[in-house]
């Protein structure tokens, strides 16, 4: 919690809350910055780190590799990006414009097809037993889902 009351009744009540840590205004920046990574760090791993896996098809954030049935796939790092994101979020029809923004970041400027031409691109990469996890959904987008 990040507030201007600093009586001790004010601590107390945000602490039994739920609230992680308390600082009063005015702070510290760097005393922030401190606090932020001693919670993260109670916190411990994130699931970030964790193997995907989806059939034969397994997805390894730490070391970066995608394997298919137990061979490396090749692939460029934007299709990659690509099966990372569907792959943690599963089920759910993404539009064009939702994909570049999750994908390729909000501050590049590029035409919303070229998710086309990469969707292709990572369809070409997972071959044919996988290709049809990447879903067109018409007037909407794609999805990456293990449903028909």
């Amino acid at each position: 919690m990040l507030t201007a009351k600093g009586e001790e009744d004010n601590k107390i009540q945000g602490l039994e809350v739920g609230a992680d840590d308390y600082i009063t205004k005015p702070f510290s920046p760097r005393e922030l910055v401190a606090r932020l990574k001693a919670v993260l760090r109670r916190a411990g791993p994130t699931d970030g780190e964790a193997p995907i896996e989806v059939g034969g098809l397994l997805l390894d954030p730490i070391s970066h590799r995608v394997t298919i049935d137990g061979k490396p796939a090749e692939m460029g790092p934007t299709e990659y990006r690509l099966l990372q994101f569907f792959m943690t979020h599963q089920e759910r029809a993404y539009t064009r414009g939702q994909l570049l923004d999750q994908v390729w970041g909000g501050n590049v400027y590029v035409e919303e097809r070229t998710v086309d031409v990469h969707i292709r691109r990572l369809r070409k990469a997972l071959g044919d037993a996988y290709e049809n996890l990447v879903q067109t959904v018409r007037g909407t987008g794609y999805r990456f889902s293990t449903k028909a």
